[in-house]
């Protein structure tokens, strides 16, 4: 089913990119870095073949569902846990390899770990956060890819206050890239709407040095 084939919002296949001048920070967008076929087919693929779970976060005492649902893949044996989550780690399947070499092609990096992330819809959302704790912030690559519904992805110094957020529209098809000590100098999130937008699929793509 092609949800996004809209001809007035993806006319064009070539790759744009964009740097973002962000202090202490190293950004940058690739627009349409998968063509609308690769993204079609990858975000029908991934939604219905990845094992999706409803992670629970611990507020005041009380369990409440995260607002999307996520799952895990990596260089790991399926039996082995995420140190930093109860979910289980899948090992690649054939449509994360081919979206990680692509973007390996790009950034020299070998990807390591990645976390999905289904925004059903425009109530499920990320809060303000920093990807990593203490020390790993310092060096870290993390690519972020985007099928579906375009949403927000927005920045914000995590002490400048008189530094303006940045709002980022991330597009079906598209490529952030957050590098160096991006994770300690700023917080991203991606807000909720009450606009009726499609599903969307996140994938981070994750290396600390």
């Amino acid at each position: 089913m092609d949800l996004f084939n809209q001809g007035d919002l993806f006319s064009t296949n070539e790759v744009r990119k964009t740097e973002f001048d962000l202090p202490g920070a190293d950004v940058i967008l690739f627009e349409n870095f998968f063509s609308l076929e690769e993204s079609n087919r990858l975000f029908n693929n991934l939604l219905k073949h990845t094992p999706w779970q409803q992670e629970q976060i611990t507020i005041h005492g009380k369990n409440v569902d995260y607002p999307r649902l996520t799952a895990w893949y990596g260089d790991v044996s399926k039996d082995i846990q995420y140190t930093n989550t109860k979910s289980k780690m899948h090992v690649w399947n054939a449509d994360l390899l081919f979206i990680k070499e692509r973007i390996e092609q790009e950034v020299h990096v070998n990807f390591t770990r990645c976390l999905l992330n289904y925004y059903r819809d425009g109530k499920d959302s990320v809060d303000w956060h920093q990807d990593y704790k203490g020390a790993q912030r310092k060096n870290t690559v993390i690519a972020s890819v985007t099928f579906g519904a375009t949403r927000p992805f927005q920045l914000k110094h995590t002490t400048q206050k008189d530094f303006k957020r940045l709002d980022i529209p991330l597009a079906h098809g598209s490529l952030l890239l957050m590098q160096g000590a991006t994770q300690e100098n700023w917080k991203h999130k991606v807000p909720k709407t009450s606009r009726q937008i499609p599903p969307r699929i996140n994938l981070t793509f994750r290396w600390v040095g």
